[in-house]
């Protein structure tokens, strides 16, 4: 009988009877763990499917159908942000590991090691402690609604930025190869901004004008941010390692 690697306590069954620990063996090939992520977050919601189709087909809407008091109908945002997130980062930590992301002249061995640790340990933690950030952009720019509100907002913003991001980064290497895949990246992005006004404007309700100066304002702000959180963050791993 296997042990719990938690308590020590032979299994029964799928699950630990003293702590209740589920036997997940991690020694296996990448897409099986992400099944399980996603098969774990969703095993009691079946909303994930129409959750999903709403969050990418009609920017927004998610966010305005949870703050009317619609929320039965879909998965609720936190546990829709923990599966897309959790499995977005196991994805770019493998792909790190595998020196993927290297930039040329790095070390295969030692910076890649250094990437993956970083993109699986600390960049999580980091993403989901700047969801309030974000928040407060929003807060500065639509100052009548409450803080709730663009909290939402920004879990679902960041929940789809997240599978967006999982299909441009695999091409990021081959891009500078094949122009066809440089485009298809180009197209990714400009989808992706296309999607954080058009959610801004259905959450929201302002006009056109208004949608694009002030989502201009909060991207290019929450970009800085993100980008010294990262760069700072990352320069103390090197160092410490």
């Amino acid at each position: 009988m296997p042990l719990c690697k938690n308590c020590q306590t032979e299994f029964e069954g799928d699950y630990c009877p003293a702590c209740g620990q589920r036997d997940i063996d991690l020694e296996r090939p990448i897409w099986g763990l992400i099944g399980d992520v996603l098969k774990e977050t969703f095993e009691l919601d079946g909303r994930a499917a129409l959750t999903l189709k709403t969050l990418f087909l009609r920017p927004g809407a998610l966010t305005q159908e949870f703050l009317a008091g619609r929320r039965r109908t879909y998965t609720p945002p936190l546990r829709l942000y923990l599966a897309i997130s959790i499995s977005f980062f196991i994805v770019i930590a493998w792909m790190a590991q595998s020196g993927a992301l290297l930039e040329p002249g790095q070390d295969p061995g030692f910076d890649a090691a250094v990437q993956a640790r970083f993109l699986s340990d600390d960049l999580p933690r980091l993403m989901f402690l700047l969801l309030p950030a974000f928040a407060l952009l929003m807060k500065a720019v639509y100052a009548e609604r409450l803080y709730f509100d663009h909290l939402i907002f920004s879990v679902h913003l960041h929940s789809a930025a997240y599978v967006i991001l999982a299909v441009m980064l695999p091409l990021e290497g081959a891009a500078n190869r094949h122009l066809a895949l440089l485009l298809l990246q180009v197209v990714l992005l400009t989808w992706f901004i296309a999607y954080f006004v058009l959610s801004v404007r259905r959450v929201y309700e302002s006009g056109w004008l208004a949608v694009a100066l002030r989502s201009t304002a909060v991207l290019l702000g929450y970009m800085m941010i993100v980008s010294l959180v990262i760069e700072n963050t990352s320069s103390f791993r090197i160092i410490a390692d």
